[in-house]
């Protein structure tokens, strides 16, 4: 039975970050908590291709309405995704992260959330940041806080709510993981955004509910008072969007671990402190989630390295002494077209294709 979930592990090991081992095996004990053998055993026989539930029969020599049956409890487990259009309803297998993880939101409990802890410490927070090409990136809440230089839309987390038609809200599955374990902080629950197909999978699971545009850009509003950075999908045709903290959110944990958070979360721009106008009031040092601010002599000083352009301590300023530049043309970063450009990056740079 072990085999079944060694293979499991390494499939998704194949996918997205990846799903690495670990010398506790605290990845394969996760496993087992969520899929039965049969889970296991369909997930390997899927692709990251959606497909009807009678081609998956046929291909792989199951009973089609045992296979149909099946199918729909796993995506309503969240292991695997669901696109429907109309009657029609297909299946895929998705990542571990962004995936499987974020989907456990209504079943995670104390005992998952501290493996899933756990497997963070000792493998998952390392894959995160990995390769060239991350998962999610930090942008600027708006373009406001760019005065001089154009934003393009997937810079903009106000410009992408614009482009949607259809948003779905969840609750953060980083919080509610910590929260289950009596850690974490006290940040607005309610704050990752997603679009499209993937909204209506949330909503269709109950895991999310359907906002319109306002309420969208009045709750990014809310959260970016409450100290969140944005960070949607990175790529140019965004999925989904999430308000992360430093305490909960495993991809700015990650961030922190590394030498140079600015160059690991491919942003385009960092922050600039007027020393003439700083007074040295602090609040950007306590807005940061990076660690990107100190201060020497009473002033505030912009860590270059670990500055990933999310314009918090912008927008707090009272005396408008911190500003968002653009990098240099040779600087900047175009994220991939869509999210199966972004994987494509991610599998080559990890020797997976």
């Amino acid at each position: 039975m072990n085999d079944i979930y060694e293979k499991l592990r390494e499939r998704l090991d194949d996918m997205g970050p990846g799903y690495p081992a670990t010398d506790s095996g605290v990845e394969i004990r996760i496993l087992k908590k969520l899929f039965t053998p049969d889970d296991a055993g369909l997930f390997l026989d899927m692709t990251p291709m959606l497909e009807a539930p009678e081609s998956v029969a046929a291909r792989t020599g199951r009973n089609p309405e045992d296979a149909a049956a099946h199918l729909e409890d796993m995506a309503l487990r969240g292991l695997l995704f669901r696109h429907k259009k109309g009657e029609l309803a297909r299946y895929s297998a998705i990542p571990f992260v962004v995936g499987i993880f974020e989907f456990q939101l209504n079943t995670v409990d104390r005992e998952l959330a501290e493996d899933l802890y756990a497997y963070f410490e000792e493998g998952l927070g390392k894959s995160f940041q990995s390769t060239g090409t991350p998962v999610m990136r930090s942008i600027p809440i708006n373009a406001e806080i760019v005065p001089e230089q154009p934003v393009a839309t997937y810079e903009d987390a106000m410009a992408i709510i614009d482009s949607q038609s259809v948003i779905a809200i969840a609750p953060c599955i980083c919080r509610t993981t910590a929260q289950k374990m009596d850690m974490g902080c006290d940040k607005p629950l309610e704050a990752c955004f997603i679009f499209g197909s993937h909204g209506n999978y949330y909503v269709d699971n109950g895991m999310g509910r359907y906002i319109d545009k306002d309420e969208a850009k009045r709750i990014i509003g809310e959260n970016e008072k409450a100290g969140l950075v944005m960070q949607p999908f990175n790529s140019q045709q965004v999925g989904g969007m999430c308000s992360c903290c430093g305490d909960c959110c495993g991809m700015l944990r990650s961030l922190k671990m590394q030498e140079n958070p600015a160059e690991a979360v491919k942003s385009n721009y960092y922050a600039r402190i007027d020393e003439d106008l700083c007074t040295g009031c602090e609040i950007c040092l306590d807005r940061c989630q990076m660690d990107a601010i100190e201060m020497t002599d009473g002033i505030a000083e912009v860590l270059l390295k670990r500055c990933i352009g999310c314009g918090l301590c912008v927008t707090t300023c009272d005396v408008e002494a911190v500003s968002l530049v653009r990098k240099s043309e040779a600087s900047l970063y175009l994220p991939p077209q869509n999210g199966m450009e972004t994987y494509m990056r991610i599998a080559q740079a990890r020797g997976k294709i």
